[in-house]
């Protein structure tokens, strides 16, 4: 199973058709905030969109999304947010005892406009960067394991 991971497309709504369609492959889209109304207006005009997950951002204002999504894809459970609440600025401690308490095997977060992809005891852990920058993730969920990725337009 392919999973496209998206955050922080701040007004580019043209970032995120452009990552969707480069992966018709992808059986999902994680969309990790601040970007909620570039969202809404890809949704609008593309149809065939994957499955869509998405949490808000802190730019999100007024949103009805939540901050934090914990969904299971390819058997794996994930935990999905944007990293403001959990204060990913400051580092990653706070967002990974959560995602642990979840019993999360992938957390993925946005926020800091900077893409990460490591392994950290048991857990994977994504931030795409930002999709406004050209920068984004991708999740390969196979019988081998979880392949983490990161991509740029």
């Amino acid at each position: 199973m392919r999973i496209l991971v998206l955050s922080d497309s701040h007004g580019m709504p043209s970032r995120i058709l452009d990552a969707v369609e480069a992966h018709p492959e992808a059986e999902a889209l994680i969309f990790l905030g601040d970007g909620e109304r570039d969202l809404d207006t890809v949704e609008s005009y593309y149809h065939s969109l994957p499955n869509v997950i998405k949490v808000a951002g802190n730019c999100d204002f007024s949103s009805d999304l939540p901050l934090l999504r914990v969904v299971t894809l390819g058997g794996k459970k994930i935990y999905c947010t944007h990293g403001h609440a959990e204060h990913v600025k400051y580092g990653t401690d706070e967002l990974l005892l959560r995602a642990r308490r979840e019993g999360a095997d992938i957390v993925l977060y946005g926020h800091t406009h900077t893409g990460v992809t490591c392994y950290d005891d048991g857990l994977y852990i994504m931030n795409p960067g930002s999709i406004r920058d050209g920068h984004y993730g991708m999740i390969d969920i196979v019988p081998g394991g979880i392949m983490l990725n990161e991509a740029k337009l």
